[in-house]
């Protein structure tokens, strides 16, 4: 994916949320991002983001925002902040709840990048191909493509790679 995006990285603010480790913001930041802000809720990868941030020298050009990923998108919208490219992995269900305040962020032209959307590469179209206790997930993660199938604002690619990746430009 960054080797595709290389070009378009450059001076690029960068918005990683459920960063995790931080290590897709640092790749971007690496490869030229002007700014990354990372968000996650767990006290540990607050702190892994920023000793890795430390150890890549990259800290000066990075925010790190531990809290509620809703709440972070709602404070950054406020705040005026918009970003070139947004990427999410959010665990499976979640994405519909903050996709409205996601796309406030991402500025027209720009790139979001939805991870973990499929299961093991395929979209689980039957209720009844899963467990009772995951139908409820796959319903989310369903109507989450669907909206960003049908979403005037996005034009949208979905990618089986492990997970599924789905890239979304804005219009």
């Amino acid at each position: 994916l960054f080797n595709m995006l290389q070009n378009d990285l450059y001076g690029a603010r960068f918005l990683d949320l459920f960063a995790g480790s931080g290590a897709i913001g640092i790749e971007a930041l690496s490869r030229g991002a002007k700014e990354a802000v990372f968000v996650d809720k767990g006290d540990g990868q607050i702190s892994c983001i920023r000793e890795n941030l430390k150890t890549t020298h990259l800290e000066e050009k990075a925010r790190v925002m531990s809290g509620d990923v809703t709440e972070a998108v709602r404070r950054l919208d406020r705040d005026g902040k918009s970003f070139d490219f947004i990427f999410m992995d959010a665990a499976k269900g979640q994405y519909l709840h903050f996709l409205p305040e996601v796309l406030r962020l991402l500025k027209s032209g720009g790139l979001l990048v939805s991870d973990n959307i499929l299961q093991e590469g395929d979209l689980i179209e039957s209720r009844f191909a899963v467990e009772r206790r995951n139908r409820t997930i796959y319903k989310r993660m369903r109507e989450y493509l669907y909206e960003l199938k049908h979403n005037d604002e996005l034009v949208t690619s979905l990618l089986p790679l492990g997970d599924g990746v789905a890239v979304s430009t804005k219009r």
